[in-house]
């Protein structure tokens, strides 16, 4: 069996005028999330061998304050993330199917339907990722990535 972890950023700041969606940086409270995922990620031993992340500075950061608690591995930062709905996701997720265990850091609503998918085989059957929310999907060590593939094992979110 494989593992996919998929965290949401933690909460970020307000848009404000004159500053880029991609610019926009963590809060004070998401960075206490962040750093709380980091920690149950480290307390259950979902520590990744690959982590791919969206290149806004809000997961960004999320990642570093993660990182900061488990240890730090391997990590790409992949521009197609940001944006991306579960279709582009699975393409991607696929290019690291040699990875025992990869960490996604992106946004939703692509990371919530893409849980949804992965499940239960639909993607218009989500309930919603928090911020810093992460979802631990099991997946079958050979099998394609299609709808329905895994077992979600874990969902937590500070």
């Amino acid at each position: 069996m494989r593992e996919l972890i998929l965290l949401r950023h933690a909460h970020a700041e307000a848009a404000a005028d004159g500053l880029a969606d991609m610019d926009r940086p963590l809060s004070a409270v998401g960075q206490a999330e962040a750093e709380a995922a980091g920690r149950w990620l480290r307390d259950n031993h979902l520590l990744p061998d690959r982590v791919v992340c969206s290149p806004a500075r809000r997961t960004r950061e999320t990642l570093e304050a993660v990182l900061a608690q488990t240890g730090y591995v391997e990590q790409r930062l992949e521009p197609r993330i940001y944006e991306a709905m579960p279709g582009s996701l699975v393409s991607l997720i696929e290019q690291h199917a040699e990875v025992q265990r990869l960490l996604l850091v992106g946004h939703n609503p692509g990371l919530e339907q893409l849980v949804a998918l992965l499940n239960s085989g639909s993607s218009s059957e989500y309930r919603g990722m928090p911020p810093a929310g992460i979802a631990v999907l099991s997946l079958p060590a050979q099998a394609a990535l299609e709808p329905g593939v895994a077992t979600l094992t874990s969902f937590w979110w500070p």
